[in-house]
């Protein structure tokens, strides 16, 4: 389960009574009905792939919570997983394993999201189970006794992150003695007073279909979809609603704070409360002006280049329905005053108020804003979720609305905004100051010995309805409708079509390994490269190569790894530009000293990190000494970077025979090799082809390292140790499904299960296997108090050697197949996951079907296979612990 807390969602929606049912109303692609109860249902025919999306939003938040009760929805949203009408929390589980594991939910300010995404034949199973929910949902003390441990570990999670604070202290500031002043997390004592009764009329409250909106998106069939929903959901009384918290603004207190933080940098930031969601108008002037306050074409941005921050960022943070939030930030070097950078921010947006804003930027964006709108429709979550939002949090008819008001945004519009909320007398200043941390300690780490949990319980047996659903195993069908050719040049292009809108995109990547590839005492200088690639070309400087770019309203980024947005009638004109950064950076030697020094600055603060301190500790730990992993950029390796050190390496460094392109969205393969050729056509390879695998390295010694941070509330424990095999060993695939017995299938997974769901040590746990040519790493990740470290330790160790010693029993093995084959068509709902798989596969030279051909082994594979692997492969006792934690 996730909170929204970083950019809160509000909405505004009138919730008058409602008569009739209303008939479904097609509107092209998108079929509407309100059902008798009153539940709104919005039906979305997208066939990208065979996919289906359900986002089931309730319109009640963190504003509606009970006084000295503010994490109530988000507890209930919790509980929804733990039991509902006629489906336990160990059904709910398993039947969200077997269709693919990808059920999540999140409370936000206004709205609280339950969303899944399954196969488009499962879409029924999927509506069963959240219509259930929508019947009733147990909320029983013991299952919330089990609960309340992981989400306080939760609210430990978010307490260690410094922007989470900063956010916390702004909206208290910003709308102090509103709903809006406190977020939707909670806290530790309100949930330790929280009560299954408390969250039973809490959901008798505000959980009715007259309080809900059901979006379904994807390769559906649009009427009996509607027919199963109404068959589900239509039965499922309303009831009145207790009347929503009034949100009455004063107006804001200019204040000034400053926090500790634990992040390489200084963060500096200017807030400034904007108009909300309910001003449809005013809030689409909003976008547009925080967009173009944004653009690298604009004052902030240049002080980037300027050498004056080593990043800069406009945007907009909290949305709510009577108010918003826009902010100015920037990073400095650690040790810089943030009150010199806060001021320069503070001149620069009054200038702009004082002389308007430059229309070609508001234009910009607006271009800018309808081109991504055009996106969005290339992933089917990503879908199913603009609507949810539009209705939902912002109370719009549909995504366009937000679109349509953003076409009508005018210059003059733009400039009223700035003039009336742009002013110190509306904001509030912050700054987040890096603390000192002490340095890492070796530990042991190995202590403890309770056993709190049982062993796995016996085979959940499922409802008819899903078992008759989720028996069957088969191998998706998966064919391969891209074509892939290598051109003169020995460019590898891989192009797949999608006419889903009228966009292309395009992913790239030069096979690398800067810690084989850097000069030697010249760590850093992939870091530096990737920063001068931002100023443009050897014929269009960094402001005219932006102007090219928001011409056509595309996005594009150039280095080792390369990308590009653009419309399908602009793609030409796209590639070129691409193709011109990529093969001709400008390279300025003035860019180079202030990139250099910016770069030296950053790495001075990062090496004092705790969080870098925790990634070194365990590289350390996993490898030998001298072993390339362990090359470091320092702030003398990034200063000693010369001009002619920048330029050797891009010669020795991009290569066209070591680059792979995939272009993916409305376009032929024809038209896509044709401008790939016209522009990349010219490019040559120069010397010996460079060794990029890294030498096989010996398993590594166990050890334990404590790595002290007086910002983090919870401890972030890694356990991790190299694994002797290579993605092409046979074990490979042994391994992974073990490890979907073991996790990613939520409560119906061993470590979930007794980490979290009895234990409540925990929020999350993950394992992971990564693996490329020559070594692999399995790891354990998990976030808990500091006095379970050890017990969860204990656990997992306890599982990973049943795993060595016991079969898996048979229904496990059925559910972490069924996991793992249906997560292949689920790897399809989004352009953005084909073409990063296709780019992947290519760069690991597997073949580009790799998805189905696992899938077959993973059909053959049995109790014992995975038995042998973890025997063979996996250490229980041979971790690498690095524990990222409080001081003490």
């Amino acid at each position: 389960m996730r909170l929204v807390t970083a950019v809160g969602v509000a909405f505004a929606l009138a919730l008058g009574s409602v008569g009739a049912q209303s008939p479904p109303a097609p509107e092209g692609d998108v079929t509407r009905a309100t059902l008798d109860n009153g539940l709104r249902v919005v039906i979305v025919h997208d066939p990208l792939a065979p996919v289906a999306t359900v986002e089931d939003s309730y319109l009640v938040g963190g504003d509606e919570t009970p006084d000295g009760f503010p994490g109530m929805a988000h507890a209930q949203e919790h509980m929804a997983f733990r039991g509902c009408a006629g489906v336990t929390a160990d059904q709910t589980a398993a039947i969200f394993a077997q269709l693919g594991g990808y059920g999540n939910a999140e409370t936000e300010q206004t709205v609280t999201k339950y969303f899944t995404t399954v196969p488009a034949a499962d879409l029924e199973v999927a509506l069963r189970v959240d219509a259930a929910c929508m019947h009733d949902v147990d909320d029983t003390d013991a299952e919330w006794q089990q609960e309340r441990g992981a989400i306080e570990q939760e609210v430990s999670r978010d307490l260690s992150e410094p922007t989470y604070r900063f956010l916390t202290r702004l909206n208290a500031d910003m709308f102090a003695g509103t709903p809006y002043a406190h977020d939707a997390l909670g806290t530790r004592p309100s949930f330790d007073q929280t009560t299954g009764a408390a969250l039973k009329a809490f959901y008798r409250q505000w959980y009715a279909p007259n309080n809900a909106i059901l979006v379904i998106a994807g390769d559906v069939d649009p009427q009996k979809t509607l027919a199963t929903v109404r068959d589900l959901y239509g039965s499922v009384p309303r009831h009145d609603l207790p009347a929503r918290p009034a949100v009455n603004l004063a107006a804001v207190k200019p204040e000034t704070f400053t926090l500790d933080s634990n992040l390489p940098y200084v963060l500096a930031f200017i807030a400034y409360r904007a108009p909300g969601t309910d001003s449809a108008a005013d809030f689409a002037a909003t976008r547009i002006l925080a967009d173009v306050l944004a653009s690298q074409r604009g004052r902030l941005y240049a002080l980037v280049p300027d050498g004056k921050a080593l990043g800069t960022e406009f945007g907009l943070g909290e949305s709510f329905p009577k108010a918003s939030v826009v902010y100015s930030g920037a990073a400095i070097p650690v040790g810089a005053d943030p009150n010199a950078i806060i001021a320069t921010m503070r001149g620069i947006i009054a200038d702009y108020v004082k002389n308007g804003l430059p229309a070609d930027l508001v234009d910009a964006a607006k271009r800018s804003e309808i081109v991504s709108a055009e996106f969005e429709r290339n992933s089917i979550p990503g879908l199913a979720d603009a609507w949810a939002e539009a209705l939902g949090a912002e109370g719009r008819t549909s995504p366009d609305a937000d679109v349509d008001a953003m076409k009508k945004v005018t210059v003059d519009d733009v400039n009223r905004i700035a003039r009336t909320y742009l002013s110190d007398a509306n904001a509030v200043t912050a700054s987040l100051v890096p603390s000192p941390s002490a340095a890492p300690v070796s530990s042991k780490g190995f202590g403890g010995s309770e056993q709190t949990t049982s062993a796995p319980k016996g085979p959940v047996v499922l409802p008819a309805w899903a078992e008759s659903r989720l028996a069957a195993l088969n191998v998706p069908a998966v064919k391969p409708t891209w074509s892939d050719v290598t051109l003169p040049d020995k460019i590898r292009l891989i192009v797949k079509t999608d006419k889903t809108s009228p966009t292309v995109t395009v992913t790239g990547s030069v096979r690398h390994d800067a810690r084989l590839q850097a000069p030697a005492g010249r760590d850093g200088i992939d870091d530096v490269l990737n920063q001068l690639f931002t100023y443009g070309s050897t014929s269009l400087d960094r402001i005219a190569f932006q102007k090219a770019l928001d011409d056509i309203g595309a996005s594009e980024t150039a280095g080792v790894t390369f990308s590009l947005r653009v419309l399908a009638r602009d793609f030409p004109r796209g590639i070129e530009l691409l193709a011109d950064n990529e093969l001709h950076p400008a390279l300025p030697d003035d860019a180079l000293t202030v990139v250099r020094k910016e770069a030296a600055d950053f790495v001075a603060g990062n090496l004092k990190s705790p969080g870098y301190k925790a990634d070194r500790a365990l590289t350390v730990g996993l490898v030998p000494p001298n072993d390339p992993a362990l090359r470091e950029a320092t702030p003398a390796t990034v200063s000693s970077i010369t001009l002619a050190d920048v330029k050797a390496f891009v010669a020795s460094t991009f290569r066209p025979d070591l680059t792979t392109i995939v272009v993916i969205g409305d376009i032929t393969p024809e038209d896509a090799k044709a401008a790939i050729q016209k522009s990349f056509g010219a490019w040559t390879a120069t010397g010996p082809t460079p060794t990029l695998v890294l030498p096989k390295v010996p398993p590594n010694a166990p050890s334990s390292t404590t790595v002290p941070d007086p910002q983090q509330v919870q401890a972030e424990v890694v356990l991790a140790e190299e694994v002797g095999i290579t993605r092409f060993d046979p074990d490979y695939y042994a391994l992974q499904l073990g490890n979907h017995v073991l996790g990613g299938g939520f409560y119906a997974t061993r470590l979930y299960h007794d980490l979290r769901q009895v234990a409540g040590y925990v929020y999350t746990v993950d394992d992971s296997l990564t693996a490329n040519k020559s070594r692999s790493v399995y790891s354990v990740t998990y976030g808990c108090d500091a006095d379970n470290i050890a017990k969860a330790r204990d656990l997992i160790a306890r599982d990973l050697r049943a795993m060595q010693t016991t079969d898996v029993t048979a229904a496990e093995l059925h559910q972490a197949k069924a996991l793992l084959l249906r997560q292949l068509p689920l790897a399809e709902s989004s352009e953005d996951d084909v073409a990063g798989a296709l780019l992947a596969r290519a760069q690991m030279d597997l073949p580009l079907d790799e998805s189905v051909r696992a899938a077959r082994r993973y059909m053959a594979l049995t109790a014992a296979d995975v038995r042998a692997a973890f025997s063979k492969w996996i250490r229980p006792d041979g971790f690498v612990q690095v524990v990222h934690g409080p001081a003490k």
